[in-house]
């Protein structure tokens, strides 16, 4: 066998390669996970400007958004996002379908009773925004879910622009990959007293 014949050989087998791994990669970003980049400063302290997440696709198909998810979803069009920039958000979901929802006395209010964020540095005063303003209280109806930042004072979220649908979450963030000094999963929250 000849020099060239080899060499051939070895370039047949490393372009195999990188197509089979470039169709794997197409898949699973397409139908399984998908990889974010934090922009803003939102979901300060969980989360800071640059940090990469990967976003499960796939568990909101069987299962529901549960309360404390950190999720992405298409901004909704009151957030006010440049025309065809495809803006993803990374919010927390607070409130799920059928509740009833409340912003007043630094805190979200949750059917009546005070949500315990301890994800929320004491400085971050929770206040209402246009769409729960006065105290109004909103009910979430069928596939409708309040999601906010952590970082209140600094957050666009379901505070201004009211609820987002189902049909418009992408997937939970379940890793951060970067930097690599925060690379884990990333925890799921519990709340005491509240069911779901």
């Amino acid at each position: 066998m000849s020099i060239f014949q080899r060499m051939s050989g070895t370039v047949l087998d490393i372009v195999e390669t990188v197509v089979v791994a470039l169709s794997i990669f197409l898949v699973v970003y397409l139908f399984f996970m998908q990889p974010h980049q934090v922009n803003g400063q939102s979901m300060e302290p969980t989360f800071l400007s640059g940090e990469y997440v990967l976003t499960d696709k796939v568990s909101y198909q069987t299962g529901e958004p549960r309360r404390g998810d950190v999720v992405v979803f298409h901004a909704p069009e009151a957030a006010g996002c440049p025309q065809g920039t495809g803006c993803d958000f990374i919010k927390r979901i607070i409130g799920l379908p059928g509740d009833t929802i409340s912003v007043h006395d630094n805190a979200l209010y949750i059917n009546g009773q005070a949500l315990p964020e301890p994800y929320i540095p004491p400085e971050n005063y929770t206040k209402a925004g246009e769409f729960t303003q006065g105290g109004r209280e909103i009910y979430l109806g069928e596939n409708e879910y309040f999601a906010v930042g952590d970082n209140r004072p600094f957050s666009s979220d379901s505070r201004v622009w009211g609820p987002i649908g189902k049909q418009n979450i992408v997937g939970r963030a379940f890793l951060r990959y970067w930097p690599l000094e925060k690379v884990g999963l990333i925890p799921r929250v519990a709340y005491e007293g509240f069911s779901r």
